[in-house]
């Protein structure tokens, strides 16, 4: 995998990451929605594929991505396919802060010191580029506005951006609520990503622990599991966790 590309977590916690304030919003719910990204990233590179509503190691050849291929090398050493809801649900202790300093390291961001209550050290990220951020930014604008199908990673970041709660950010008040509807209506057509952000919904609503049985009859998208997920992503999702703003304190966040 190139690295000229900015892969699917580094573009979340870009979307997420306010410019003005240097907080991320949505930051629990986030932590799921980097996990889940992983796994989308990987699908998209060829080294896993979705096996029902489990995710089975296709080719374990590192991708060059260190944060990724450690992903995929502990979910080789599962030996079976692991439910997705299990692998998003499971500890990641230190994941939002890991693609914190790649993108510092990267150029992308800068850490801005300072102090909580005026005694804990704090740290907050704040773009050093917003023109990244836009970019992202207008390729959702652009599926939403246009309705055209957007581009496999473009509808994985669609429906992951929806999973975590990052709807209410992106489009606040009641004039972004069409747009929040036509964000969460472009998973469709994505089923890894729609697989992935069902799997981020079901952990914040407490609802990992049952396999999800298969409805009585198929959605217009066929008798697949594809379809099953997509349908079942479209579920209205806008009462997940509401968790806003989070400062970035390194001590805390190792």
């Amino acid at each position: 995998m190139g690295r000229s590309r900015r892969t699917i977590p580094e573009e979340l916690l870009l979307l997420a990451l306010d410019p003005a304030t240097g907080t991320t919003a949505q930051p629990q719910s986030l932590d799921l929605g980097l996990a889940g990204a992983q796994l989308v990233e990987l699908a998209l590179a060829g080294r896993i594929a979705p096996d029902g509503d489990r995710i089975a190691v296709v080719h374990p050849r590192p991708t060059g991505d260190p944060t990724l291929d450690t992903a995929l090398e502990l979910l080789r050493r599962r030996g079976s396919p692991v439910r997705a809801v299990h692998w998003i649900g499971g500890p990641r202790l230190g994941l939002r802060q890991t693609y914190l300093t790649h993108l510092e390291r990267c150029g992308m961001v800068h850490a801005v010191a300072g102090q909580m209550c005026g005694v804990l050290p704090t740290t907050r990220y704040q773009a050093t580029d917003t023109t990244i951020s836009r970019e992202i930014r207008a390729r959702l604008d652009s599926a939403i506005r246009t309705g055209v199908p957007p581009d496999p990673r473009t509808a994985a970041l669609a429906a992951l951006a929806h999973a975590v709660g990052l709807g209410k950010h992106l489009y606040p008040g009641n004039e972004g609520r069409s747009s929040r509807s036509r964000l969460r209506d472009l998973i469709r057509h994505d089923p890894m990503g729609g697989l992935v952000a069902h799997a981020v919904m079901d952990v914040q609503n407490g609802v990992a622990a049952q396999p999800r049985r298969a409805p009585a009859a198929a959605g217009p998208q066929g008798n697949g599991g594809s379809g099953r997920r997509a349908a079942a992503v479209r579920a209205p999702a806008e009462a997940a966790t509401a968790h806003h703003g989070g400062v970035m304190a390194r001590a805390g966040a190792s």
